[in-house]
């Protein structure tokens, strides 16, 4: 019989005992190993049936087992030590405390994103989105920044995969319950679930539950719309991550947003947590919390929308993922509009200044549309990239949004990711860690960083090395083979036709690993490209190749489905199903046990649209070596010390099969030629692969600094966040008033700000050259219309030019009045320019918009260059000055 009504009877901890409950609701044990074998010594059957998860195993555990730990004195003990460890972990002071400018740091941050993948124990999470969100949260708590994170609780998460006998992808969605999840609801001083509110179209209301998790010292706050006060379309607003249609998918982003800072305002409230002074958001989904800020400062302290604007903006950062504008939310405009204004939510605020907003009005735009991104990045004064490859694919997507400047003058810096090392470094690494540089050493190397703990790992034996290297290898093909007999048993089969799956794997065979989200630009079946050349690969005598490869293809995305078909037929042909496997229901789960026993980690993606690609960090960390297109974070740190570039066809335009055929080749001679060459050389009296291991030990010792959560997080404080408090606390209600009126009047006069006339009064070139370290003097008239020269910076640009003369990696000069303004109001600007690099070199002029309280020059998107050239050629945008 079905059950007409579910709900959880917990045990009555024993009061010895009380200390497991805060431990199993604090999420630091999903990265703290002591806290994980406490909990997996109350019932070691119980943990493994529970997938690692202590609040399950709390809730299966039996009354007499607990009775029994409530008198087991050496347990006690250790509970005693893992608690008191944890209680100094979450108040003692760290990184962020220490700090010489701790008055400057933002004493509350507030990071929004639509996914956090902190443990599979909590699966909120899709992908590296989710994932990358999830350990910046752990980072902050390990360097006791004092993040507060927003987001959803959906109550059937992502989906789980599984596939049907002939390989399609299935989807299923099971029914999670809070109450049987790490988290709490947040409640009121009175006892009272705490809850925010929106209001809808029609006068209907979402209204939203506060559920709270503790990811170490950082509370993660998770709103939940399955609430009997709304109405049915409303409880479902956050029933799955990234479903439904538009209007469904705008709801979502409403309640992220504009719920999400209601709920930061509340529970800051209620604990005392001071407010934030910074608010992160983590790709568009969340760019409506600005709106709700706006709405804020217009009632509180009477700002009009204008100057709100500016507040807001100061104290805004925005983080962009995508390398490709089909991955930005667009809405309709009617669509938002009907959700804004009278009668709806955030009524108080014009509906054509909110729409403003998020209008593509540039050239190529879509006017019919209200961009996500755009949003964001119109509401933020600060914004980045999440590679330095990436910083630059998002300086062009965007640069609409600044017309005049050059791409590489769009304010859109970088801030590379990186990984939570304790959550996805193998346990077996760490020991061998431990043993190396001591217990400390390796909680600081793994946690902060500092390139001289990793040293420590050179001194590594190469036979310990390779030891471990084999038994992470061995447990992977013991996992790979259970999860392999559970994917065909759900597929149809009988066991009694799967005695083949004992013969999967082989530990000592080159093991190459391939698992991430299956959109067709990752390119999943790039590998099969000409499939008799990879079965002469995986089967060849001397130096075989096994692959394990898992992933999801969205399930709108039947293009990714078919992929991952044709994928699965592969891997279940007979004479090559032993080498290479498709994993299903791709998770955090499966990714802690497949990026430590993989030797190699591939990544093929079409460059540039890998925004960053952390899972070859996470499998970098434990001693595999990557394989990758030059994108994303490898076009950044790659040497040959430790793994292999695959080369790429970039100009080959829309040839895409011609593209694909010539990178797949490239790939299949790189392992056939150099890749498992290295790995089978056993040359030397020692036996081992002497070239392969240094690589492994070059990977630790060079990357494992690098690719680290601890040093982004700190990168974010000290780049951005810390600028970001700043500016906060200069926009006070009169300084937002002021700057407010001053874009306005600027904007206003802008139209009529030209570079009139540019000459060279000293050292000018003589027939088209000048000297190596001469100084040109520059003389200029501009006019300013009503603006002074406080109101503007005036500079030259100068570098070498290519054949259009265009200038390349220019530097700026400054020029100062020396003279004006005359009676048309033109003012005279000089000032040398130093002639510091031979070849062919130009120069030109621009004035930018200058004021205390923009972060860039570029802030306004205007700029005003000369007219056009003067008689004498002075004015163009280079003069082709070659230098010798």
């Amino acid at each position: 019989m079905k059950a007409i009504r579910r709900f959880t009877v917990r045990p009555v901890l024993p009061e010895p005992l009380l200390p497991l409950a805060g431990l199993a609701r604090n999420l630091r044990w999903s990265w703290h190993a002591e806290t994980r074998e406490l909990f997996q010594s109350v019932d070691p059957e119980g943990w493994q049936a529970a997938g690692g998860d202590p609040v399950r195993l709390l809730g299966a555990v039996s009354a007499p087992r607990l009775e029994e730990l409530a008198g087991d004195r050496r347990f006690l003990r250790r509970l005693a030590v893992v608690a008191a460890d944890l209680d100094d972990y979450v108040h003692g002071g760290r990184w962020y405390q220490s700090q010489e400018n701790g008055a400057e740091l933002p004493a509350g941050i507030a990071y929004f994103s639509p996914e956090f993948g902190i443990t599979a124990a909590l699966p909120q999470y899709s992908g590296g989105l989710g994932i990358l969100a999830g350990d910046h949260l752990k980072a902050a708590s390990d360097l006791g920044v004092p993040l507060i994170g927003v987001g959803l609780l959906y109550r059937h998460g992502y989906f789980r995969q599984s596939l049907s006998r002939d390989g399609w992808q299935q989807e299923h969605y099971p029914v999670l319950d809070p109450n049987e999840l790490p988290v709490s609801l947040l409640r009121d001083t009175e006892g009272a679930p705490a809850r925010v509110s929106l209001s809808l179209p029609g006068g209907r209301a979402l209204h939203a539950h506060i559920w709270q998790a503790r990811v170490g010292r950082v509370p993660l706050l998770l709103l939940d719309s399955d609430v009997e006060d709304n109405d049915a379309g409303a409880r479902e607003v956050t029933d799955r991550l990234y479903g439904g249609g538009s209007d469904h998918r705008l709801l979502q982003e409403m309640l992220l947003g504009i719920g999400g800072v209601r709920a930061v305002r509340t529970y800051c409230r209620i604990t005392g947590h001071p407010d934030p002074e910074v608010f992160h958001t983590n790709e568009g989904h969340a760019g409506f919390l600005g709106l709700e800020r706006i709405r804020e400062l217009e009632g509180e302290q009477g700002l009009g929308f204008d100057a709100a604007v500016e507040a807001v903006r100061a104290g805004t950062v925005f983080t962009t993922h995508t390398p490709v504008p089909a991955g930005i939310d667009r809405f309709e405009r009617a669509l938002v509009a009907r959700h804004f204004g009278p009668g709806a939510e955030l009524a108080a605020l014009p509906v054509d200044r909110i729409l403003e907003l998020g209008a593509e009005s540039y050239p190529g735009g879509d006017p019919g549309v209200f961009n996500m991104a755009v949003m964001g990045l119109r509401l933020a004064q600060r914004a980045n990239g999440v590679s330095t490859l990436h910083g630059a694919v998002s300086r062009g997507m965007f640069a609409g949004l600044w017309p005049g400047f050059d791409p590489a003058d769009v304010p859109i810096t970088s801030v590379t990711n990186g990984v939570h090392a304790p959550t996805w470094v193998a346990p077996e690494v760490v020991r061998l860690g431990v043993r190396q540089i001591g217990a400390g050493r390796t909680e600081d190397a793994l946690s902060v960083g500092g390139s001289q703990r990793w040293d420590a790992v050179a001194d590594i034996a190469d036979q310990d090395i390779w030891d471990l290297r084999r038994v992470l290898r061995e447990q992977l093909v013991q996992e790979v083979r259970d999860r392999l007999r559970a994917s065909w048993l759900q597929r149809g089969a009988a066991g009694a036709e799967l005695g083949w799956v004992d013969s999967v794997l082989d530990p000592d065979v080159l093991t190459i690993g391939f698992a991430r989200r299956v959109p067709s630009y990752k390119r999943l079946t790039l590998m099969l490209r000409d499939p008799d050349r990879l079965r002469r690969l995986l089967l060849d005598p001397e130096r075989p190749v096994q692959i394990v490869v898992a992933g999801k293809a969205h399930p709108a995305d039947d293009g990714g489905k078919r992929l991952v078909q044709e994928l699965v037929r592969f891997a279940d042909d007979p004479r090559v199903r032993h080498r290479i496997v498709f994993l299903p229901d791709y998770g955090m789960a499966m990714a802690q046990k497949l990026y430590p026993g993989c030797d190699v980690w591939l990544n093929n993606p079409l460059r540039p649209l890998e925004a960053c690609g952390t899972s070859g960090m996470k499998a970098a960390l434990n001693g595999c070596l990557n394989l990758s297109v030059l994108d994303g974070w490898w076009d950044e740190w790659f040497e040959p010390d430790f793994g292999w570039a695959i080369p790429t066809a970039d100009g080959l335009g829309t040839d895409e099969d011609r593209r694909d055929d010539l990178e797949a080749n490239a790939l299949y001679e790189l392992i056939e030629g150099r890749v498992a060459p290295r790995f089978y050389d056993r040359a030397g009296r020692s036996g081992l692969p002497v070239r392969w291991i240094e690589m492994v030990r070059r990977t630790l010792v060079s990357l494992g600094p690098k690719v680290l959560a601890g040093r982004m997080v700190r990168e974010y404080v000290e780049r951005l966040y810390a600028p970001a408090a700043r500016a906060h606390r200069a926009l006070n209600p009169d300084a937002a008033r002021d700057l407010a009126w001053w874009k306005g009047r600027v904007r206003a006069a802008w139209p009529r700000v030209v570079v009139e006339h540019v000459e060279a009064l000293a050292a000018a070139p003589v027939n088209g050259t000048a000297e190596l370290g001469a100084t040109l003097t520059l003389r200029v008239r501009v006019a300013l219309d009503a603006l002074t020269p406080e109101d503007v910076e005036v500079q030259a640009v100068a570098g070498r030019v290519d054949p259009q003369d265009v200038i390349r990696d220019g530097r700026t000069f400054p020029l100062k009045p020396a003279a004006g303004p005359d009676l048309e109001g033109r003012w005279m600007y000089e000032g040398p320019l130093a002639l510091d690099r031979t070849g062919p070199y130009g120069y030109t002029v621009r004035i930018l918009p200058a004021h205390p309280l923009l972060a860039t020059p570029a802030e306004l998107g205007l700029v005003a260059a000369p007219v056009e050239a003067d008689a004498a050629g002075d004015t163009g945008a280079g003069g082709g000055v070659l230098l010798r």
